[in-house]
């Protein structure tokens, strides 16, 4: 890190209800733009699955870049949340929305009591036969794949299904996109998933 530069850096846990649960992201707050290489650097010393990096701009909103241990990416959730939190919390108490510039467009989140509320931007799938190695990867065959701009889906029959994979992280570093594989939940929930990454440094979040 640069001599004499001191960043504001916070660990939040996103879809928890106590500390050291959930998903973690870290929060970085400069005023102004870091470079690339020292945003990397940072992101792979956090070691989490994500690192946002947050700058002001004149009009009140902010820009917001993501950063996994090994590369940037296009859109992250779970640190957009987080991110907000930090705004919510620590820099601007009793703001109720925030908008954040980002590179797959404008990402607004409202509070909503002590929740923060977003909409992602749509990537909706289509079905597309499996790329080699992504069946080995997951090393069991799902009911169904589909795929999207940025993501190879998996879908399975069960939530055991899911829970039961012992993903091959090196055959599914090599492909073309991040995998989900999901299946309908047994539970309270909709549905349950699983992420694999691990061609930007993310075996699994």
């Amino acid at each position: 890190m640069a001599p004499g530069l001191v960043l504001p850096l916070y660990t939040v846990d996103a879809f928890a209800d106590r500390p050291f649960r959930g998903n973690p992201a870290a929060v970085c707050l400069n005023e102004r733009a870091l470079g690339a290489r020292l945003m990397q650097a940072i992101a792979a010393e956090m070691n989490l699955s994500e690192t946002a990096f947050l700058v002001p701009r004149d009009d009140g909103d902010w820009d917001l870049r993501w950063f996994t241990p090994a590369a940037e990416v296009d859109l992250c959730g779970h640190a957009t949340l987080a991110s907000a939190q930090v705004v919510f919390e620590e820099v601007e108490p009793g703001r109720a929305e925030v908008v954040f510039h980002t590179r797959s467009g404008p990402l607004r989140v409202v509070r909503a009591g002590d929740l923060c509320v977003m909409d992602l931007p749509a990537d909706p799938p289509w079905p597309e036969p499996p790329a080699p190695g992504l069946v080995e990867g997951l090393g069991r065959a799902p009911a169904a794949v589909l795929a999207s701009r940025a993501h190879w889906l998996a879908v399975y029959d069960t939530e055991a299904d899911v829970r039961a994979l012992a993903p091959d992280f090196a055959r599914l570093g090599t492909l073309d996109r991040r995998v989900i594989a999901t299946a309908p939940c047994a539970g309270q929930a909709d549905f349950v998933s699983r992420f694999f990454a691990p061609g930007v440094g993310v075996p699994e979040d």
